[in-house]
């Protein structure tokens, strides 16, 4: 694929392209979606970028990808060209239908359900989150009587 791409451009043309055109290329020879990561390296590879280059430019590419209007994604981290897909097929369900999970549904909301409890369990400090110390014994004055002892006790003090 990207061997037939390298032999179309010439170096310099590879040099000069911008890496999100260079994508569109891959994509458009490849005929078929790609994981963001693969599209990455066949970047770098046509570029002849160092590791530490590829590292510096993984955000820009995915953020050229990610606004340029020529792109959709299609799955987890799964991106092809737009015009491959009608409007109907770019929704969540056309989503949800690439993408392959290595678990579960329920296990997933199972695992989130647990954490939930254990946090709504602690407070900070690791005790109970609901335990104010209040055993529905204690006697609380009513506030009228705590206002007018207050006052009468400002009154003595004034006296």
């Amino acid at each position: 694929m990207s061997e037939n791409l390298a032999a179309q451009l010439t170096e310099e043309e590879l040099r000069e392209m911008p890496m999100v055109d260079l994508v569109h290329k891959i994509l458009q020879s490849k005929g078929e979606p790609m994981l963001y990561r693969d599209l990455l390296q066949e970047v770098a590879r046509l570029k002849g970028f160092s590791e530490e280059e590829t590292m510096r430019y993984i955000a820009q590419l995915y953020t050229e990808i990610n606004i340029d209007g020529r792109f959709v994604c299609v799955g987890r981290s799964l991106w092809g060209l737009k015009h491959w897909y009608p409007t109907e097929q770019t929704t969540d369900s056309a989503v949800a239908g690439n993408i392959k999970d290595d678990f579960d549904d329920e296990d997933l909301d199972e695992e989130l359900y647990e954490e939930e409890e254990e946090a709504l369990d602690q407070d900070e400090y690791g005790g109970n989150a609901f335990d104010d110390g209040f055993d529905g014994d204690d006697v609380f004055p009513d506030d009228e009587d705590t206002m007018v002892n207050a006052d009468m006790e400002d009154e003595e003090d004034s006296l």
